[in-house]
């Protein structure tokens, strides 16, 4: 493991346009359950489709009954050491941008810049009308359903669209905008870390990808193997936050000897 922290650390030195690509991962070691692993958020909740969401009443229903579940972890959890070291890399200059599968908003927390963070799967902060596209704040929403029960699905007060949270759903189009801006950046830096992510969800695991086919390294740290470690110069199975602390600890310690 040292010699991998240290060779980590190497390729860091040498880089100066960093992108981190995080996944759920991540946001685990905040206490914040996955979606497939035993014991996460589908074992417990199917998960709803977004056609099958603006299409029947009760598929509208179970989704509302999730989020109302679900949104005070998202909304009380705490950023990790993860968090803290991606914001050191920021404040080191080192940091271009944070691509994030996750929706908790956690990076934010933890203090990277909102321009540095791309949130390609959305956030659960905002709830959206889908038919006028007025936004609000989700925690406003979750204060509707817990004082009154007898509202299962929220609607817009404006023109009493469908309300869904600012995430994106099986099914649902992925953000244009976030999307393609991610893919500039992948393809724009010279190291990404790949954290938290079993790179198999896409087209998000594009993005490492994207970076390796443009000429950058890649330094994959997962608990278990990823269909992308062949191509990685440094892959190292331990928790992100484990991991992450001790590559940026060295460098900043060679920054002073």
């Amino acid at each position: 493991m040292e010699g991998l922290i240290k060779h980590a650390a190497d390729l860091l030195e040498r880089s100066n346009k960093i992108v981190a690509f995080t996944g759920a991962g991540v946001s685990t070691e905040s206490g914040i359950p996955d979606f497939r692993s035993p014991g996460g958020i589908w074992e417990k909740y199917e998960p709803v489709y977004y056609q099958d969401f603006l299409d029947d009443e009760d598929a509208r229903r179970r989704y509302w009954s999730r989020s109302r579940a679900t949104y005070p972890v998202l909304r009380d959890a705490l950023p990790n050491p993860t968090h803290s070291a991606l914001f050191e890399l920021e404040r080191m200059g080192k940091l271009d941008c944070i691509i994030t599968q996750n929706i908790d908003r956690l990076h934010h927390r933890a203090g990277n810049l909102p321009e540095k963070i791309i949130e390609i799967h959305g956030n659960s902060a905002f709830a959206v009308c889908l038919n006028c596209r007025k936004i609000y704040p989700r925690e406003e929403i979750q204060k509707l359903l817990e004082e009154n029960d007898e509202i299962k699905v929220p609607h817009c007060a404006e023109c009493k669209g469908f309300l869904k949270d600012a995430t994106i759903s099986f099914g649902q189009p992925m953000p244009e905008k976030e999307t393609s801006e991610a893919r500039r950046r992948a393809e724009g830096c010279d190291l990404m870390f790949t954290l938290g992510s079993s790179l198999v969800v896409y087209p998000a695991a594009y993005m490492p990808r994207y970076a390796h086919q443009a000429g950058a390294r890649l330094i994959i740290i997962n608990k278990t193997a990823t269909p992308l470690d062949h191509l990685a110069s440094v892959v190292i199975h331990a928790k992100t936050g484990e991991v992450l602390q001790q590559i940026v600890k060295e460098v900043k310690m060679r920054q002073i000897r």
